[in-house]
């Protein structure tokens, strides 16, 4: 299982558990939508959903996302993905992600750890 972030706080918390590989995305939030995207077109599969939680795409700069090895091409992942991105340039073209303060990022990726966090730890 790969986790994409551009969350420190996630990947101060899962690197250190050998179930989990966890890779780094440098940028912003659509910068983890890409390379989940290139992921999936080499059959990986999501197993977080992309537009998890009630905080939208144009609201927060952080995500992470769960995806593993697959054998082909998943049709479910890919149009997931497909839409999630959608729904990013959408709010991006709407509304750009405001510059905020570092308190409200903090906050921004203590939600995020938590997302993902409860979909993987059971």
């Amino acid at each position: 299982m790969i986790i994409l972030t551009n969350n420190n706080n996630v990947k101060e918390f899962f690197e250190p558990m050998s179930k989990y590989q966890v890779e780094f995305v440098e940028g912003g939030y659509g910068e983890v939508l890409y390379k989940v995207r290139d992921y999936v077109h080499k059959n990986y599969k999501l197993l977080t959903h992309p537009l998890s939680g009630s905080i939208k795409p144009n609201e927060t700069p952080y995500k992470s996302i769960a995806i593993e090895q697959g054998t082909e091409l998943d049709i479910f992942s890919l149009e997931l993905i497909g839409n999630a991105v959608a729904v990013y340039e959408k709010l991006q073209h709407d509304l750009k992600t405001p510059m905020w303060v570092e308190r409200i990022l903090d906050d921004f990726r203590v939600i995020d750890l938590d997302l993902i966090k409860n979909a993987l730890i059971k």
